[in-house]
């Protein structure tokens, strides 16, 4: 087990095609830094994200799940934001029933010319993790293993 200071938090990213998945690709061509430990799967609309792919990221090891997609109003499938938001915030109370920190599942909006934004939102949940700490499940699996 590492210690907290060497702690860098393994981050899912789960990103909307139509504007943060464009974001972020906006964010590496113009070369903003952002933590190698993000790992990006690109879904079509944040309104097809089932909550079973965030607790599976989290069981497999993931100290963080970022989703992310439009803003409101500028869904390319018109709800599928807000369908995503209303999981989200279902799946935070289950989180907590189960001791699993919900501040470990963050959602943000994010349109396909804001990489800029997208660098810092992604810097800030870094920084939340940090406070938290690593991930309780995958400190059980490596003592495990």
């Amino acid at each position: 087990m590492s210690s907290q200071s060497n702690f860098k938090p393994y981050i899912l990213g789960i990103f909307c095609n139509w504007c943060s998945y464009a974001g972020a690709d906006q964010a590496g061509t113009s070369r903003m830094q952002r933590p190698a430990s993000l790992r990006i799967v690109r879904v079509m609309c944040g309104g097809r994200i089932d909550p079973q792919y965030i607790l599976n990221g989290l069981t497999n090891g993931a100290d963080g799940i970022l989703i992310s997609h439009c803003h409101p109003g500028d869904c390319h499938y018109v709800e599928g934001n807000l369908k995503t938001i209303r999981k989200i915030l279902l799946l935070h109370l289950y989180l907590k029933q189960f001791g699993i920190n919900p501040k470990r599942v963050k959602y943000s909006y994010v349109s396909a010319s804001e990489g800029i934004e997208l660098t810092e939102i992604v810097k800030e949940f870094v920084d939340e993790l940090h406070e938290i700490g690593p991930n309780p499940i995958k400190q059980e699996l490596e003592a495990v293993i």
